[in-house]
């Protein structure tokens, strides 16, 4: 298991643990190492809730728990890691919604959330995350429309398949540096965008 006292090494910026056979819960007391930039715990058997407390970690940027067994709900709080490059949560247990407080993350450039339980809308808010670059949120069960990542201007790869989304496809991708777009198995419906200057290098 992950060890509690190692929440008091508070100068920790790096710590690296992914792919071994690693059990338990993630400690709510790591959500003192403050300093933490790049935390790396994927792959591994990992159990339980993510902490509220680790929105603390204002300074991590490098965050990886994918590949494990986790549950329950996306905190609200992990809003306040704003300086946040890259979140990888998938192929986890993860139920409930978007919160929207994670459209405070503006650095962000990749958010995997692919392969859970998760569901509702897009957040509105999630529009500020104009440096976005992958967004990942196939085999899930999302609906609602997909109008919000028209706003994200840096998007070069987006993964929306295998959920519940509804409408029309955007007339205007919001962007003209997408390369690929996979929206399949979800519940759209009208016709293709007339304007093909606008398309991706590569929809499916």
């Amino acid at each position: 298991t992950l060890p509690s006292s190692w929440g008091s090494m508070r100068e920790m910026q790096y710590l690296q643990l992914n792919t071994n056979s690693l059990s338990g819960t993630l400690p709510s007391s790591w959500g003192s190492m403050t300093a933490m930039q790049s935390l790396h715990l994927n792959a591994n058997s990992l159990s339980g809730t993510l902490p509220s407390s680790w929105g603390s970690l204002r300074e991590m940027q490098y965050l990886h728990l994918e590949d494990n067994s986790l549950s329950g709900t996306l905190p609200f709080s992990w809003g306040s890691m704003r300086e946040m490059q890259s979140l990888h949560l998938n192929d986890n247990s993860l139920s409930g919604t978007l919160p929207s407080s994670w459209g405070s993350m503006t650095e962000m450039q990749s958010l995997y959330l692919n392969a859970n339980s998760l569901s509702g809308l897009l957040p509105f808010s999630w529009k500020s995350l104009s440096n976005l670059r992958c967004l990942s949120l196939f085999g899930n069960g999302f609906t609602g429309s997909m109008s919000v990542v028209e706003a994200m201007g840096s998007l070069q790869l987006l993964y929306l398949n295998n959920n519940a989304f509804s409408g029309t496809l955007p007339t205007t991708w919001g962007s003209h540096i997408l390369r690929v777009i996979d929206i399949s198995d979800n519940l759209l419906t009208g016709g293709l965008p007339t304007n093909q200057s606008s398309y991706p290098q590569t929809l499916t």
